[in-house]
């Protein structure tokens, strides 16, 4: 298996060494990733529960490793309470990126409630260009993404390239479902946030989450009543216009 970043992207063969990894368990594909990747590897997280098991797995394997999150100021209270816990239980300090624009700025030169007029704007100011800074000098990071998470996620490879930001993209729990992910967290007795409790499946900013319409579907507590499913992170590069007529 490749272990050398000059081998990877334009030499690999990903269907190849996604079919290796296939077969390697959490632990070694976090493993695999440390070795290849090295300080150049970054775990972005939004404290989601997937999030959470992969954290507390690269802990215990390197407790170094770089963790990143993205605040965009509109999260919940919830959220943030997670977050604190988190550093508390890992001794870590979380690295956190900012939007650029405050959201009194957002409000002043974009216009009020822009999540609601132009979502996709909304998230382009406050999650993509973010993740731009978040992976600056990486290699490769990795996500909480799951395949059963939606049918536009049904086909994620554990490892891929990420055009958009320029590195690859890992996504060592692709083939867990979410009672795997459940499973784990109260076997280890792991923090997670309280909405859950609450019936929330996939949470995000505080605007744009609502329980889950579908059961089967935990993301379709986002974005409901829009076509919207994504926030950008996970779609491809394409050209964008701030303000689409």
């Amino acid at each position: 298996m490749m272990t050398s970043m000059r081998l990877l992207r334009s030499n690999v063969d990903y269907a190849s060494l996604n079919r290796q990894l296939e077969a390697l368990s959490l632990s070694e594909f976090l493993q695999w990733s440390l070795v290849t990747f090295g300080e150049k590897l970054v775990q972005v997280t939004s404290f989601g529960p997937t999030g959470i098991v992969i954290l507390d797995h690269l802990m215990k394997i390197n407790p170094q490793v770089a963790v990143t999150t993205i605040d965009t100021g509109f999260l919940f209270p919830e959220t943030y309470a997670l977050w604190e816990e988190i550093e508390r239980r890992y001794k870590i300090n979380i690295t956190v990126i900012h939007p650029q624009l405050t959201p009194q700025e957002q409000e002043r030169q974009l216009g009020p409630a822009l999540w609601q007029l132009e979502p996709d704007v909304c998230c382009h100011e406050r999650k993509v260009k973010p993740m731009a800074v978040a992976v600056e000098g990486r290699h490769a990071w990795i996500t909480g993404v799951r395949r059963d998470q939606s049918n536009s996620r049904a086909q994620t490879p554990l490892v891929t390239w990420d055009g958009r930001y320029n590195l690859f993209k890992l996504s060592p729990l692709a083939n867990w479902s979410r009672d795997d992910v459940w499973r784990y967290i109260r076997a280890h007795n792991l923090p997670y946030n309280a909405l859950h409790d609450q019936g929330y499946a996939s949470i995000g900013c505080l605007h744009c989450t609502r329980l889950p319409m579908n059961a089967v579907d935990e993301r379709s507590g986002r974005w409901q009543g829009r076509m919207k499913t994504e926030c950008g992170l996970h779609m491809p590069a394409r050209p964008f216009t701030a303000c689409p007529e």
